[in-house]
């Protein structure tokens, strides 16, 4: 019983060992032990063992108070530590944790990988199969290599073996399967083994395999359209651009591709990697291009006539020249072409960018220009822009000729309606140039259209220009007093010679009106020349706004349009100058030889009257009624044959014509107080009719006329100072102080001396 009972440290240790007594350090009996003891000599070994543990402990206890001083210390220090060192061991501590974690996860992923991509194999779920190699392929590769180091290192290296040889069975499976399905055309079965390759990390030859399918569903239907086209009836109402529209079904199959399959490459193969399918894809579509666009030259002889054209604008010869009507089909179907190509190359540019935006997302900034740099290569590099450039070069030269051509064939037939302000070729002209213009900006081409924006430009400055100023420089035919004299002697002739031969020619006095009637359609044509062109450039603004909203053209796009319509703007006032030289000469030539006599007949009347005159001034105006009646009988020749806006300028010219002869003759005169009253009241009648013809300002024309009117009217010469500085009030003074004293030494009744005498 003692020996069942004995001390801890004595009975059998689990086992079977025995264990070790630590001498008085060992457990002491429980308290259930000690009541249960009943011989004496166990409770005094007890009850021995006891002090001696009691005196083990208060031993203990003192040599722990001893240190208590530099445990206290250290905690300190310890605290002073800061809290950041204890998170640093917190994390340390947490990833190795995690990462123990993840090793245990990893080798049991590697179990249930190898177990499934076998029974997926035997089930042929090729899907699952991939999953679980995409799996074991995911896992970390250091994990891996310590877990062969471990324990289970011969089972884990088993497994592994078995994975990588089902791995490559597997891609040799899908591989042939691809092929298979893409020769029999199974569309279904190709897309399901083309998910299957990035799961076995072949995103690349995926992408490849299935280009190549597409680009051979796309080679056959290309060439299906092709053979279409050679069968076309040219009566068939789309065989002007049956090419164009062969294009149009290649770029619209390419773009259905891209459609209907980036969200598959997108889903299986991660964003980014559309780029390398496109790239593919424009390969084939460049060689189809070329296809179509070779049938194009040779059944249109587009080069032929190109040659021609060249030919044409270098030799005068006019029975060697191409007509321009037969190029119109084949200019109208080049644009279209280069237009569907820009609209589909946009759409690749978008679509690409897109995808590069989503997969480049946290890329570096070199990375996301590498791209870009990649994808501008492609769409300018490529072969289908190569050709389109080619083509457009061609056209431009083409297009230049065929306007030119036509613009002068407009002239030679220009024709002027009875009634028609201007003359059928400025109608025609600019019909010519917007249609060659509107062709170029439906090419979608900035260049294209800023080429033949410029070209226009320099037809209408130079050549058209030239016409209207060649018909200008042949002058309005004089009608002067002594070219009617002279018509009239010259008409005497006429008469006289034609009676003798029994028959009347007017063909010297109809020459003279066509003359006339000639020059002033001309300064019309010039005017409406001038609006058109600044219409045309407003519309140009407004059209060249839309096809850049649209995304063509690129940053240097509106540079280059600003500027090619800044020249054209710059034309526009070309016209306005010439049509301001013209009526200068139509007021040099017409109005001022006429004018003049009528104002030098101011002369005749004299100014220097008495009552009884200026009474009969009153009654009977001897000059400014008459003045005014020939204006009016001058005037309506031209307001009948002129547009508004020039008859106005016209006038406004003829306007400061009189102010500045009516001045002269007035200082050539000499006046009473009732001739200087006479003179006001004539010069109100001239201005009142003359506001009445035009919408210029003419006050301020006659403001110094007006200003010697009222000089004149002076009762003495002292008054002038009422008038004059300080007094001027409102009033501003056209006329310089010698002026006023000039005008003031036309009253006779005004004594030179208080004239002189007048501090101004």
């Amino acid at each position: 019983m003692a020996a069942a009972l004995g001390p801890p440290g004595l009975r059998g240790a689990p086992g079977g060992g025995t264990s070790t007594s630590h001498g008085p350090s060992s457990a002491a009996p429980s308290l259930e032990q000690i009541r249960s003891l009943t011989e004496l000599a166990d409770l005094e070994a007890t009850y021995g063992r006891l002090c001696e543990e009691e005196k083990a402990v208060e031993e203990e206890l003192e040599r722990l108070l001893e240190q208590q001083g530099a445990l206290e210390s250290k905690m300190t220090a310890l605290h002073r530590m800061g809290v950041g060192e204890k998170h640093k061991l917190g994390f340390f501590l947490q990833n190795r944790l995690y990462q123990a974690i993840q090793r245990a996860d990893d080798i049991l992923d590697l179990k249930f990988c190898m177990d499934g991509v076998q029974t997926a194999l035997r089930n042929e779920d090729y899907e699952q199969a991939a999953a679980h190699i995409h799996r074991y392929l995911s896992l970390d590769k250091s994990v891996i290599e310590l877990s062969r180091q471990g324990r289970e290192g011969s089972i884990i290296e088993a497994n592994l073996k078995l994975l990588q040889e089902a791995e490559q069975r597997l891609k040799a499976i899908v591989t042939e399967k691809f092929d298979v399905a893409t020769k029999q055309e199974d569309l279904p079965q190709v897309e399901r083994f083309f998910k299957i390759f990035p799961l076995l990390g072949l995103h690349e030859e995926g992408l490849s395999n299935f280009s190549t399918y597409l680009c051979k569903q796309v080679a056959n239907k290309a060439e299906e359209n092709l053979q279409l086209v050679m069968k076309t009836d040219m009566s068939d109402r789309r065989a002007a651009v049956i090419f164009a529209d062969t294009l149009t079904l290649l770029f619209e199959g390419i773009a259905r591709i891209v459609e209907t399959h980036q969200p598959i490459v997108e889903t299986y193969y991660g964003p980014g990697r559309l780029y390398t399918l496109i790239k593919h894809l424009q390969t084939e579509c460049d060689l189809q291009v070329e296809k179509v666009v070779d049938k194009f030259v040779q059944q249109r002889d587009y080069h032929k006539q190109f040659q021609h054209v060249q030919n044409s604008m270098m030799r005068n010869s006019a029975g060697e020249k191409i007509e321009p009507r037969e190029l119109d089909p084949v200019l109208t179907e080049v644009t279209l072409m280069n237009a569907r190509s820009e609209l589909y190359l946009r759409f690749i540019r978008r679509r690409v960018v897109s995808d590069f935006e989503v997969g480049d997302a946290i890329a570096s900034e070199e990375v996301k220009q590498e791209h870009q740099k990649s994808l501008d290569k492609l769409l300018h590099n490529c072969l289908l822009s190569r050709t389109m450039q080619e083509l457009i070069g061609y056209y431009i030269t083409m297009e230049e000729y065929f306007m030119r051509e036509t613009v002068n064939k407009a002239v030679a037939m220009d024709t002027c309606e009875k009634g028609q302000l201007t003359s059928s070729m400025v109608d025609d002209v600019f019909y010519i140039v917007k249609k060659c213009i509107g062709r170029a900006l439906s090419s979608s081409s900035i260049d294209c259209l800023c080429a033949m924006i410029n070209h226009s430009t320099t037809e209408l400055e130079s050549d058209f220009r030239e016409v209207l100023c060649n018909k200008l420089r042949m002058g309005f035919p004089a009608t002067t007093f002594q070219d009617f004299q002279r018509g009239v002697t010259s008409a005497v002739s006429i008469m006289h010679s034609s009676l003798q031969q029994g028959k009347f020619d007017t063909k010297g006095i109809e020459s003279t009106d066509e003359a006339k009637q000639s020059f002033l359609v001309t300064l019309n044509n010039v005017e409406v020349c001038s609006e058109n062109i600044k219409t045309l450039k407003k519309t140009l603004e407004s059209d060249c706004s839309k096809l850049l909203s649209q995304g063509f053209g690129g940053e240097q796009a509106q540079p280059k349009i600003d500027s090619c319509l800044s020249d054209m703007a710059a034309v526009s006032n070309e016209f306005r100058d010439l049509l301001q030289e013209g009526l200068n000469e139509l007021t040099n030539s017409a109005i001022k030889p006429q004018v003049k006599p009528w104002i030098n007949l101011f002369l005749s009347v004299s100014h220097n009257i008495e009552e009884e005159e200026f009474n009969d001034y009153e009654a009977n105006d001897p000059w400014v009624q008459q003045f005014i009646l020939n204006l009016e009988q001058q005037m309506a020749e031209f307001k009948a044959g002129l547009s508004p806006v020039i008859y106005d300028s016209l006038t406004s010219l003829m306007t400061t014509l009189i102010a500045v002869e009516l001045e002269k003759v007035v200082l050539k005169s000499t006046f009473s107080r009732l001739g200087g009253l006479h003179f006001d009241k004539e010069l109100r009648s001239l201005i009142a009719y003359l506001t009445t013809v035009t919408t210029w300002t003419i006050r301020d024309k006659f403001a110094r006329l007006s200003q010697m009117a009222t000089v004149l009217n002076l009762e003495r010469v002292t008054e002038i100072l009422d008038y004059w500085g300080p007094n001027s009030g409102p009033l501003t003074w056209r006329l310089t102080p010698a002026e006023v004293r000039q005008v003031l030494a036309l009253r006779m009744d005004f004594r030179s001396e208080d004239i002189k005498r007048l501090r101004l």
